[in-house]
């Protein structure tokens, strides 16, 4: 290849790439299913309610708020600064690949250290407020294993990018870029038969009635559910959840052991039914996939900011601080997307159940039992929010209630 073109290949793949993400993003999301109402929490969150959302709030997001500003910056501080290179030099190993992953641990450490006060004050806030009942040991070993996971990640993708820049100086993105993807896709599709069970042990859900239930729902929805499994999240917190993770052979469908002992089952149906409608949409996979392409993209503008210096391992932690910034920039697209996707599958789930009573009620305890925030900042929004507000899901199932002739009234008697 003429030395011209082989300088213009990352540009043009960055510019693919970076078109290809954008149009995947914009075709696949769902952006408009039904005119909502303006959100109000005064139509169905009493005042005792509401102010007890707002005290939760005003206690934990001060200390919440610092621990991921810290996060922040802490690698920004070591990756940006001489700091970086003299911990790599300070671990004294001659061989790199042993040398990088060291490295990367102690970044990793030291941001962890660095945000203990505020977690431990976040947590003393939960556990005043009766949302975490986890002892502290369970605690300090949550953090050791996301230390671990975390470490081990970065490390993986350092060695492979250092390894690959010092193999294929000029053309180091290729390789990076391909392989960077497919660990995404592996991850994506391994998570949750491997870093899952790291957190919570799952068993199949009794056979029963309402096992039969979900069975016979997915089956109604065309979804293949071979087994619905129960996480015991009640040793953790007194927060109710389900999810579906995975794709293929490791999908699963999850739900909080809390969930099934605090909710009554009408709404427990309603809360499985919006998890089949992820299940039904592949919403896994295809965020799977938008995560390959903004990874394929991410390492091809790496390769534009660093070119041959990725070679260096010495600059590893200026790696891992451009991982940190690079994430949290695109923290509010995620977000958007996340939104979009939740709020289908809220659709799915009243298209399902036909059910837009118990699903505004069931959208009203879920938020009281987590003290979920129902009117955040605009830039806690954007940057936090991942599923729609409880308002913004109750709206939702009150418009569908509205155009399908079931008017959901305010829960709320004023």
């Amino acid at each position: 290849m003429p030395e011209p073109a082989g300088r213009s290949a990352p540009w043009i793949a960055c510019g693919v790439l970076a078109v290809a993400l954008v149009f995947t993003i914009a075709v696949t999301t769902p952006w408009h299913l039904i005119d909502l109402p303006k959100p109000d929490a005064a139509l169905d969150f009493t005042t005792a309610e509401i102010a007890r959302q707002n005290a939760f709030r005003h206690e934990i997001l001060p200390w919440s708020t610092a621990s991921w500003i810290i996060s922040i910056v802490v690698p920004l501080v070591i990756g940006f600064s001489p700091l970086g290179r003299r911990l790599y030099d300070a671990v004294h190993v001659r061989l790199w690949f042993i040398a990088v992953p060291l490295t990367v641990a102690g970044v990793v450490l030291i941001t962890s250290l660095l945000t203990v006060p505020t977690d431990v004050f976040a947590e003393r806030v939960s556990l005043k407020y009766g949302l975490s009942v986890e002892n502290w040991r369970l605690w300090v070993w949550d953090r050791g294993v996301n230390w671990a996971i975390t470490s081990l990640g970065l490390a993986v993708v350092a060695v492979v990018l250092i390894a690959f820049a010092k193999i294929w100086r000029q053309g180091w993105w290729l390789p990076g870029a391909i392989a960077a993807a497919l660990l995404v896709l592996g991850v994506s599709f391994a998570y949750p038969v491997l870093i899952e069970p790291r957190f919570n042990h799952f068993t199949s859900m009794p056979a029963g009635a309402q096992r039969n239930e979900f069975l016979d729902l997915a089956k109604q929805d065309g979804v293949p559910v071979k087994d619905v499994l129960v996480a015991d999240a009640s040793k953790r917190t007194t927060a109710l959840n389900a999810y579906v993770s995975g794709f293929g052979s490791t999908r699963r469908l999850v739900v909080y052991d809390t969930l099934l002992k605090d909710t009554s089952p009408a709404q427990v149906r309603l809360v499985v039914a919006h998890e089949l409608g992820h299940a039904a949409e592949d919403d896994v996979l295809h965020g799977t996939l938008i995560g390959v392409l903004g990874t394929a993209f991410g390492i091809t503008l790496l390769y534009l900011l660093l070119g041959t210096r990725m070679a260096d391992p010495r600059r590893v932690a200026f790696l891992v601080a451009l991982i940190a910034a690079g994430t949290t920039l695109a923290s509010p697209v995620q977000n958007l997307v996340s939104r979009k996707i939740e709020a289908r599958a809220d659709y799915h789930s009243l298209r399902l159940t036909n059910d837009p009573q118990n699903f505004v009620a069931m959208q009203h305890d879920l938020a009281v039992q987590n003290i979920s925030g129902l009117d955040p900042s605009r830039w806690r929004y954007w940057m936090f929010a991942d599923h729609p507000t409880p308002p913004e899901r109750i709206a939702m199932g009150r418009a569908w209630g509205t155009e399908n002739s079931d008017p959901v009234p305010p829960l709320v008697k004023r």
